[in-house]
């Protein structure tokens, strides 16, 4: 028997729980979170326009997991302690463990740009919260509307979101027959349009930009952000120079660093708060901690004006979570690592009434595949998506969920 202990429970530390019971029932696993609920982040974009609410892509994860004979400590983890091999918790309480796998996902670096996030001057969709006060907000702005900014702070990795919700928010407009009132400028520190901290997904460029100009968003690319007031936003683009850019109403991605907690283990983790891993998603340093999700360290693929961070998709988290668990069975049974993590990006970018479908295999260029297309059939596919995958989580199932429905879509409508 080994204690595992699992640092997160979002899409990727539950089914990492999940998957790390099933391999061995007998293992003890002890699931970390300071939320006791889980969240479908992929569907906030939704929950900002008031097409979900959190009732729709939430569900209590403590009967989940007990149900499997998992232990759901609620509780922030406050400190590692990789020699003592236990967590430290927010309320003085330790978690030993054998293996630890850190599913964290991101601390939000808002406090980066004076003036950003919730607590200053723009909304944000990163976490069911902050979708919720953006709902808030985006109510007001529609008794009074006018210009709205949308888009991402320079370093940020998590960009489709952004697009998304450029896309999902002139939709709704449109359906309201409002939107010939608001102006839409587009804000990203991506050296082109679909860049995606990717270097492009196929004709990601000339599908993104078209669909910005059908729908009359204007854009900035190269963007810094420097600061934002009431009202008022300040950037300063490559070749365009400083510019103020007025707005009503503004979402904007911010960058990420890693939480505190994990980024203050000496030798874990890289300058921003990021785990580094070897090909096994073990830590070098520590053999015994494995990283999965947004938390980890990806280099970008190249050099950028603007820093531009690495996309972490849902695909790509199952195939890291895939790995952990067959490392971690490798381990207990004393044989060395072997599996490792496709790291294929796959996403379904929802574009309120239509969709583009991105695949980059691997993520990183150079690649075997890479396409992108466009259709409702992706908007109707997330939606569905969204449903099955929230039911399988309740149910505690683990099945490699991205793999198998999206490439059955992808399969049948690669060549439309």
């Amino acid at each position: 028997m080994a204690r595992i202990a699992i640092i997160g429970a979002s899409t990727g530390g539950l089914p990492a729980a999940y998957e790390t019971k099933a391999a061995g029932p007998d293992n003890e696993v002890t699931v970390i979170s300071d939320t006791d609920t889980f969240h479908f982040v992929p569907s906030n974009p939704w929950v900002a326009v008031g097409w979900r609410t959190r009732k729709d892509i939430s569900f209590p994860l403590k009967p989940c997991l007990e149900k499997k004979g998992i232990r759901l400590v609620a509780e922030a983890a406050s400190s590692i302690d990789p020699v003592k091999n236990e967590v430290r918790t927010s309320s003085g309480g330790t978690v030993p463990y054998d293996y630890l796998i850190i599913a964290t996902g991101p601390k939000l670096a808002f406090d980066e740009i004076e003036g950003l996030g919730p607590q200053g001057n723009t909304v944000s969709v990163c976490t069911a919260d902050h979708a919720e006060a953006a709902f808030s907000e985006y109510q007001r702005f529609l008794d009074d509307p006018g210009p709205i900014v949308i888009g991402a702070a320079q370093g940020a990795s998590c960009l489709g979101p952004a697009y998304e919700f450029a896309f999902i928010i002139d939709a709704d407009l449109r359906k309201r027959k409002l939107r010939r009132k608001v102006p839409i400028t587009f804000v990203t520190p991506e050296p082109y349009i679909g860049h995606l901290g990717l270097s492009g997904v196929g004709d990601s460029k000339g599908l993104l930009e078209h669909e910005l100009r059908e729908r009359h968003v204007s854009w900035h690319t190269n963007a810094k952000i420097k600061k934002v007031e009431k009202g008022r936003m300040f950037i300063e683009a490559v070749g365009e120079g400083e510019r103020e850019i007025p707005f009503k109403y503004s979402m904007i991605i911010p960058a990420f660093r890693g939480v505190e907690s994990v980024a203050k283990v000496e030798g874990l983790c890289n300058p921003r708060g990021f785990v580094i891993v070897d090909e096994f998603q073990r830590s070098p340093r520590y053999k015994n901690i494995y990283g999965v999700g947004v938390c980890i360290a990806i280099a970008p693929p190249e050099a950028t004006p603007v820093p531009v961070g690495v996309p972490k998709t849902g695909y790509m988290i199952e195939s890291m979570v895939t790995a952990v668990v067959r490392n971690i069975e490798s381990s207990i049974k004393g044989e060395a690592p072997s599996a490792r993590a496709t790291w294929n990006a796959v996403c379904l970018a929802d574009m309120g009434d239509t969709g583009i479908a991105f695949v980059a295999l691997p993520q990183m260029p150079p690649r075997d595949v890479t396409w992108a297309k466009k259709g409702r059939w992706v908007h109707l596919a997330k939606a569905a998506f969204e449903k099955y995958f929230i039911r399988k989580m309740k149910k505690g199932v683990s099945e490699p969920f991205f793999e198998r429905v999206v490439f059955e879509a992808l399969k049948i409508k690669k060549l439309q």
